[in-house]
């Protein structure tokens, strides 16, 4: 099969071609894999072929919606049987799994080829992918800016051709960040419907969940009902599906809705005209599709918030470091940097304190709660910022000097309390101010590319939805996309 026929279907198109018969499953796989050659080495979106795995399963009776479509899973949580999953570190890229994650399981019971793993930085801590050990991943319509993160690597072979969706997961805004930066759709679930079995009862206190990036609504509807076909009768939830398939809900024109918006930045930082911009055409099109949108003030104390957020992932990071040193005996060096000192402010943390930050989540989420009690959606720009240029968010020399000397001594907790570290922090929060909410209060999300900057930048906006609100969030998604068709738009590369 050809790359730029290929390249015309989404998975959804690829899957009834594969059941019509008119392309294999080891066609499709060899040009996705053709593609992969052609521009990874660019990109470096892919950092664990998975060649052999895939066409030995490529040449074998695959049954399900997306039977013979070619796929890549992102190098984080998502565990494929007898690969390692590296976690974008040293100290994790020979760790072997044991068994498939629900997630994978789910994709290969859907007739999916897995022939790769994806890009993430070091645990997914960051909004950039850029890790040390596999190297930096960069955006296919620009290569000097970043593809975003978590899911950078997997955002990047979407947005470069190589498979039209790929597996996401979302803990800060890891599926929107990158989707917006590379032009794509971004779906993040609400709290508790995709599961995280069998090595996990939910990710992050469930700020975390996995997903997908993709090309169109659809197939993220149909890879939302793969994922939650049926119930982890291990997890902690049983939450409620609609009666009907989100691809079918996903299809339907959406009655009016009443969304407010606003673009000023929770924590206080600077919003780029551009980004300000993304919203005013998105609300000028809302309105034209006979919408009620309206600016709102948002009534959270969203640094109060980022600090709470941040609290949750320190401790996260301290522990997910001495369990990779228990577990594969990691030393130190082994880490970056960044990830000892955020481990390092995880030890500094008290168990009263994390469970205060852990408990002002709940005041979030019924702040929120009443603000959907008037409003449908809240909307926002995805990004703070255009994607940021590669090294742009690089820790400051005089931080890791004085980091090093410190960790060395044993008395980087004190570091994570200075100033210099919190203007750190702020500048990395600062191009993804927005997407944090929705992780604690559970909500779904989505990120929708429905503008571009001038120089042909992606640059999406991002509408936060209340409880169970996925059907609704897909079919507004669709509704845009009819009007501000995104799909076949191709990068550079």
């Amino acid at each position: 099969m050809k790359y730029t026929e290929y390249r015309a279907f989404d998975a959804t198109g690829l899957a009834e071609l594969v059941a019509r018969r008119e392309v294999s499953p080891a066609e499709l796989l060899e040009t996705a894999i053709a593609r992969a050659e052609q521009v990874n080495g660019q990109i470096n979106a892919i950092v664990r072929p998975m060649y052999d795995i895939a066409r030995t399963r490529s040449d074998q009776r695959l049954d399900g919606p997306l039977a013979g479509v070619p796929f890549l899973i992102k190098d984080l949580i998502q565990d494929y049987a007898g690969v390692p999953t590296g976690s974008g570190s040293r100290s994790m890229r020979n760790h072997v799994a044991i068994a498939h994650s629900a997630v994978v399981q789910r994709w290969l019971d859907a007739g999916l080829v897995i022939f790769g793993k994806t890009n993430t930085p070091e645990f997914g801590a960051k909004g950039i992918t850029e890790p040390e050990a596999n190297g930096v991943t960069r955006n296919p319509w620009h290569l000097g800016h970043t593809p975003g993160g978590s899911s950078g690597g997997s955002a990047a072979a979407v947005a470069a051709g190589i498979v039209p969706v790929a597996g996401a997961n979302d803990g800060g805004g890891s599926i929107r960040i990158p989707a917006a930066c590379c032009g794509l759709f971004g779906l993040k679930p609400g709290r508790g419907l995709v599961p995280c079995g069998p090595r996990h009862a939910e990710y992050l206190h469930g700020a975390a969940t996995d997903g997908v990036v993709s090309r169109t609504v659809r197939d993220t509807a149909l890879m939302l009902d793969i994922l939650t076909a049926t119930p982890d009768l291990g997890g902690p939830y049983l939450t409620a599906r609609p009666n009907e398939s989100y691809r079918e809900l996903a299809r339907r024109t959406p009655t009016r809705l009443r969304i407010g918006y606003t673009t000023r930045s929770p924590i206080g930082t600077p919003v780029h005209p551009e980004a300000i911009a993304a919203v005013d055409h998105t609300v000028a099109l809302l309105t034209r599709l006979g919408h009620d949108v309206e600016p709102v003030e948002f009534n959270i104390d969203g640094q109060r918030m980022a600090a709470d957020f941040l609290t949750m992932w320190y401790t996260e990071i301290a522990s997910t470091t001495a369990e990779a040193e228990r577990t594969t005996g990691a030393r130190a060096t082994d880490f970056e940097l960044d990830t000892r000192l955020l481990a390092a402010a995880g030890r500094a943390l008290t168990a009263p304190h994390y469970a205060a930050a852990h408990q002002r989540w709940n005041d979030y989420s019924r702040t929120l709660a009443a603000f959907h009690q008037t409003h449908d959606f809240l909307l926002t720009p995805t990004l703070g910022q255009p994607p940021v240029r590669i090294g742009e968010l690089d820790t400051p020399a005089s931080v890791r000097f004085l980091g090093t000397a410190l960790l060395r001594l044993g008395l980087a907790g004190p570091l994570t309390k200075s100033a210099a570290w919190k203007q750190t922090v702020l500048a990395n929060l600062a191009p993804v101010p927005f997407t944090q909410l929705a992780n604690v209060t559970g909500r779904p999300a989505i990120s929708v590319p429905s503008y571009r900057l001038p120089q042909g930048l992606p640059l999406g906006v991002q509408f936060i939805g209340g409880l169970g609100s996925e059907p609704t969030l897909l079919a507004l998604a669709t509704q845009l996309e009819a009007e501000t068709p995104w799909t076949h738009q191709e990068s550079a590369l």
